[in-house]
């Protein structure tokens, strides 16, 4: 397992789908990189009131939150995530059965697997969303973006407490 994540700085020039994703990008290899070279028990350390704001928690949620827009939302694939009515937070959950390396390599391939659903889409690209509604591909981005870079505030905070890292 890689020890840090290659970031590059989103361009300041470019086209919109370009900077969108170099964007998401970006904020995918901060999430990486605050998680890197922890140990097993603070990477599943909760120091919040919730048991399940976890480094290792976060990632599996970042992990499932991407496999729900991408793969289900825009690529019309099933829905395999963990959690259900009856196991709202499952995302969390199972990130308790699995080494920080796991949950970073399951990370990185559905980060992989979200670009290649979105390489075959245009950002105006609209499908159907939650039967009545639908959606578009930019959107579907900007969330990601949104949601990805709340998350990496979460990291940097728990990072932090945990060993004193900052910065990156």
């Amino acid at each position: 397992m890689t020890t840090t994540e290659t970031r590059i700085d989103p361009p300041y020039v470019a086209d919109e789908s370009t900077q969108l994703n170099a964007f998401l990008d970006y904020h995918r290899a901060t999430v990486v990189t605050k998680a890197a070279g922890l140990s097993e028990e603070d990477a599943h350390r909760s120091l919040l009131p919730s048991e399940l704001m976890t480094v290792a928690g976060l990632l599996s949620h970042l992990r499932w939150v991407e496999a729900y827009w991408f793969d289900v939302v825009l690529d019309g694939q099933p829905d395999r995530a963990p959690y259900s009515k009856e196991h709202p937070d499952g995302e969390f959950e199972v990130a308790a059965d699995l080494s920080l390396a796991q949950v970073i390599d399951d990370y990185r391939a559905q980060c992989a697997s979200s670009r290649a659903t979105v390489a075959k889409l245009a950002l105006d690209d609209i499908v159907d969303f939650r039967g009545d509604r639908q959606v578009n591909v930019r959107w579907v981005i900007l969330h990601m973006i949104e949601e990805t870079a709340r998350h990496v505030g979460h990291l940097d905070l728990i990072r932090e407490q945990l060993d004193g890292a900052t910065g990156e």
